[in-house]
């Protein structure tokens, strides 16, 4: 998948510094989502085509309101956040569903141990993006910014 363009809506300072609001056209952004197959990323924000994402960018980036930019966010990064939100979830409702049959506790209680698995998962999923440090390397940044209006917005 190519890096989302947008266009910068507003600039913002305090003291975490200055971040770009960028309006992405999500159907352009991803093939997926424009042909009607996506994710399921978007089920729990609507259904609107325009999504606004808070990207920080480098100082050397001269940029301005009504500017076209690109936005990425590092594979690394990408991957990380993956396997933070399903990832958790998963390996808890594996490992209880596998301590139940190891157990030999029977197939109700090994469904049951596997959503509390996965419940627990979650929580642990929660609980470490609500710290400031993982979620910052979860950040968008303007890799840069466009010539012309390239985002179809």
């Amino acid at each position: 998948m190519d890096n989302p363009t947008g266009i910068i809506r507003a600039l913002v300072t305090d003291a975490r510094g200055t971040r770009a609001i960028v309006d992405v056209d999500v159907s352009t952004a991803c093939p997926r989502c424009a042909a009607g197959n996506g994710c399921g990323a978007g089920l729990l924000v609507g259904s609107s085509r325009l999504r606004q994402v808070e990207a920080s960018f480098s100082a050397n980036l001269d940029l301005a309101e009504g500017d076209n930019v690109e936005i990425a966010l590092t594979p690394n990064n990408l991957l990380q956040a993956a396997l933070l939100v399903y990832g958790l979830p998963m390996i808890g409702a594996i490992v209880a569903a596998g301590f139940a049959y190891v157990m030999a506790l029977g197939d109700a209680a090994a469904a049951s141990a596997a959503i509390v698995g996965l419940l627990s998962g979650l929580v642990v999923s929660r609980w470490r993006l609500q710290h400031a440090a993982c979620l910052g390397n979860f950040v968008p940044r303007v890799a840069k910014r466009l010539r012309g209006a390239q985002t179809g917005l």
